[in-house]
């Protein structure tokens, strides 16, 4: 992955010359591609637009060497941005990592799956080859794959003791045993038939789990369940509950907003995986945010843990705020708002204790500088989900 250690800005891109000269000479651009390491290739496209990934992609000597480097939310977007109907190609390189996230992000609306969503993002897998079909739908927790056969079909399973027995009206069977009927009419299960003729074939007991779960699973069982496995997940990504996220927003007494870390170690966070691209934060003295302009006279390893907490508190807004963590625009919304009200926080406190911004920076925690901020103005600062009848901050 990138180095991620300098808050740095961006290199420009260069992808609208690549594919300017793909469509005069596409080899000359494939070359292009090919002369870069694979980390420069993986620069190259997630620091371009995502409409213009796919094609740069293409481009690339090796995609089934480029597309399991992508982050997983910057597949996510990818995947989106060409659209799930044709992003089996996208699919069939896919780490299971990158699977599971896309539909923990996507599918998903506070707490409960979206039935079209998991309907798109599970027949999209289904449409990549045996092998990256097998390896999604198994990656994918047993209580999603559940649900998503429960909304779509209904099962039975052939009785061993009744001899009148009869199959339902247009049921079909893969074992003489469970036969499943659409649950709409006009519905193409061509997707499911094909997701349980792989799993018949090459993992009959998963195959067996699914239509069993049908039959006598309870939906808000396997929900509750599903959900419980999506949120450790986001929050390994760096996206907490809705719950931690909202503290970013809870009362800071007058006192409290100028109060410095007793520890001492705000800048001591360690490097964690990110699931986005974001190679620097932005930097420089003519930077809007005081906070950017504070970081460039940071020691190294200060900047190194400073990004780190601050993608941190980005990651908060962006849940607390109720954004679309699988929408592109999220990331640079949330950097904006995190920066803009740390900065407030930090203006603050080192106006009434009479530090320098750099010195309150690695005196007090940046989750901390944005309660502060946010306490200042908080008819500004407050999501605008999380509006409290008596009008206060909500905890």
């Amino acid at each position: 992955m990138a180095d991620r250690s300098l808050l740095t800005a961006a290199r420009p891109l260069e992808a609208g010359q690549l594919l300017r000269l793909a469509r005069k000479d596409r080899v000359a651009a494939s070359r292009a591609v090919a002369s870069l390491s694979l980390e420069e290739q993986l620069a190259l496209v997630c620091d371009a637009p995502v409409a213009r990934r796919a094609a740069l992609i293409e481009l690339a000597p090796a995609p089934e060497q480029l597309i399991p480097l992508l982050p997983e939310a910057e597949f996510c977007f990818t995947a989106k941005a060409v659209g799930l109907e044709s992003a089996a190609w996208l699919l069939e390189y896919a780490t299971p990592e990158q699977v599971v996230a896309c539909l923990d992000m996507d599918a998903w609306e506070e707490h409960s799956p979206v039935p079209a969503k998991l309907d798109a993002w599970i027949d999209a897998i289904a449409s990549a080859g045996d092998d990256a079909a097998l390896r999604g739908i198994r990656a994918l927790d047993p209580e999603l794959i559940v649900l998503y056969l429960m909304q779509r079909v209904s099962v039975e399973l052939k009785p061993n003791d009744d001899e009148g027995w009869q199959p339902p009206e247009g049921g079909q069977t893969l074992d003489g045993q469970f036969y499943f009927v659409a649950l709409h009419d006009g519905d193409d299960v061509a997707a499911i038939v094909r997701i349980l003729r792989l799993l018949f074939q090459e993992d009959y007991w998963t195959y067996f789990r699914m239509l069993q779960g049908v039959i006598w699973e309870i939906p808000t069982e396997n929900v509750e369940w599903a959900h419980r496995w999506r949120v450790g997940r986001l929050e390994d990504l760096g996206f907490p509950s809705w719950e931690e996220a909202m503290e970013l927003y809870s009362y800071l007494s007058p006192e409290q907003r100028v109060q410095l870390d007793p520890d001492g170690r705000p800048l001591s966070v360690e490097e964690w995986h990110l699931p986005v691209w974001i190679p620097g934060l932005p930097e420089g003295r003519d930077s809007k945010h005081s906070l950017f302009r504070t970081l460039v006279g940071l020691e190294p390893d200060e900047r190194r843990s400073a990004f780190y907490a601050f993608v941190s508190t980005a990651n908060k807004v962006a849940v607390a705020d109720y954004m679309e963590i699988s929408d592109v625009e999220t990331t640079p919304k949330a950097i904006d708002k995190a920066a803009r009200w740390i900065s407030r926080g930090l203006e603050h406190i080192a106006q009434e204790r009479g530090l320098t911004q750099a010195d309150v920076v690695r005196r007090v925690p940046l989750d901390q500088l944005f309660r502060i901020g946010a306490n200042l103005d908080p008819d500004a600062a407050r999501p605008p989900r999380a509006i409290d009848p008596s009008g206060d901050l909500v905890a």
